[in-house]
């Protein structure tokens, strides 16, 4: 090592230990922040609501603590729950950093006896901030990708909740129409559905005619023909009698998965319409390549978030998964397939 590279290095080490580094570990209602020195040692500790109002107060704990010496702060936040602070703290200049769960992780199980609580998680964050707080990244929120990850979040939510009542009207309806499936292409379209919430069981198709049917369903498809009522009557008439004991209580039940399914589909078309008002303020423009449309894009958008912070596309590679990782001993190795990173 040259002259200039150990003083340059001596220099380092004497400014951490004029610094004091505060791990914070996040939750939903109360905060645990840790604050220990250079040396590793826990000089401190303070637990505070997870309120904007609690925030200042928290600030002065640390700068009694702390006293003449500088202090950073580490967040771990990964549910979102840290936004708050991180926002109120970088806006009055201090330095953030966002911590990697997965370091903390790293150090928590680097101990012979592995146990947990939210103050020593708190201590685990400042450890991964003292030695990497060169390397960390800043925590900066963005509200413009956070809007959309939480957008992507709720249409995840809602899809998965209407494949939840599909399934339950495909059992529902093989109960009093066997051949149901032959009925329409799509047991949520639009005809679909108007026709499973007017007639959920056969009694209903035979109190009518099949002109009546027809204008029913005629007035949300313009498309549909009356051979295709005709069609539906001679299916079900070949089933034969499906009437059982309870018939009305399930109807209510069939009307009432239909009514489901139906505000679920007005909920992700009110999303996918914020999603074309937001992705454009990102400056992506991934739908212009073939097979990415709207959806694609801002769950691609909502992982990555700012492009800009990533060096180079090496980086991103590695932060999506994509990129191979390397595996060697005693001057042998390959490259295998990462198991990490955001694949989704």
């Amino acid at each position: 090592m040259r002259s200039g590279d150990k003083e340059k290095e001596r220099i380092y080490i004497y400014n951490k230990r004029n610094i004091c580094f505060v791990g914070v570990d996040m939750h939903k209602e109360k905060h645990c922040a840790v604050v220990i020195d250079c040396w590793m040692e826990k000089i401190g500790e303070v637990n505070f609501e997870n309120r904007p109002s609690k925030f200042p107060a928290f600030v002065e704990e640390i700068r009694k603590i702390c006293g003449t010496k500088d202090f950073v702060f580490g967040l771990e936040d990964t549910r979102g729950f840290g936004r708050n602070l991180a926002t109120y703290l970088t806006g009055r200049k201090f330095e953030v950093k966002h911590v990697n769960p997965a370091y903390t992780s790293a150090v928590r199980l680097s101990n012979p006896i592995v146990y947990k609580d939210d103050s020593y998680d708190a201590y685990c964050v400042a450890r991964v901030l003292r030695d990497m707080v060169d390397t960390l990244q800043d925590a900066k929120h963005e509200d413009i990708y956070w809007a959309i990850r939480q957008l992507v979040k709720r249409r995840e939510i809602i899809v998965k909740y209407n494949v939840m009542n599909k399934n339950q009207l495909h059992s529902q309806l093989s109960y009093s129409y066997p051949s149901y499936k032959k009925f329409f292409s799509q047991i949520d379209g639009k005809s679909a559905l108007c026709f499973w919430e007017n007639y959920p069981s056969p009694e209903h198709i035979w109190s009518t005619t099949p002109e009546q049917i027809y204008e029913t369903i005629k007035a949300v498809h313009q498309a549909f023909k009356i051979e295709r009522v005709h069609a539906i009557i001679d299916m079900i008439k070949k089933d034969g009698n499906t009437q059982k004991g309870y018939q009305e209580e399930r109807d209510t039940i069939v009307r009432n998965i239909v009514k489901d399914i139906k505000n679920n589909q007005e909920l992700l078309k009110d999303i996918e319409k914020q999603l074309r008002k937001l992705l454009p303020q990102t400056g992506y423009k991934l739908q212009t390549m073939p097979g990415i449309d709207l959806i694609t894009e801002a769950k691609i958008v909502s992982e990555i978030g700012d492009i800009n912070r990533f060096p180079d596309s090496d980086k991103l590679a590695r932060f999506m998964g994509l990129a191979p990782v390397h595996f060697s001993s005693a001057g042998k190795g390959r490259d295998e397939r990462c198991r990490n990173g955001t694949e989704s």
